[in-house]
């Protein structure tokens, strides 16, 4: 039994992907509430930046690798340094056109760190709520 996300979040320069993805999302009605972020600056600011902060985190969190500005990998850099109670309560997943072999090992140094290859699927998202979000 997988239950509704509260909150994910979708951080990707490409307009496009990003709105077929939360047209997905909605469709699967996996989430309560989709973000999107064309820039990963803005949204680690929002997400993690403000001291304090009330929000809830997200439950997910989607990351391209390669955009301008501050790239996945910055990204991931960043909230792997957050302290390990706020990590917990987010899964992180890069969602990415590379399978380059030099990034999945780089993002393999991220623990708990799910890579996903676009385009993101009903299959991929059924896996991945399964995987992480299924309640035994």
């Amino acid at each position: 039994m997988i239950q509704k996300l509260r909150n994910v979040v979708l951080v990707d320069d490409n307009e496009t992907t990003s709105f077929l993805n939360n047209r997905l999302l909605n469709r699967l009605e996996v989430a309560e509430h989709i973000s999107t972020f064309t820039k990963a600056e803005q949204a680690y600011q929002q997400l993690w930046g403000k001291q304090g902060s009330t929000d809830p985190a997200p439950d997910l969190v989607f990351v391209d690798l390669k955009m301008p500005g501050m790239d996945g990998f910055e990204f991931l850099r960043l909230y792997s340094s957050l302290p390990a109670e706020v990590r917990q309560k987010t899964v992180m997943a890069v969602l990415t056109t590379s399978m380059h072999a030099a990034d999945t090992a780089r993002v393999a140094n991220y623990e708990g760190v799910e890579y996903l290859a676009k385009p993101l699927t009903e299959e991929k998202m059924h896996k991945l709520l399964e995987k992480r979000f299924s309640r035994n």
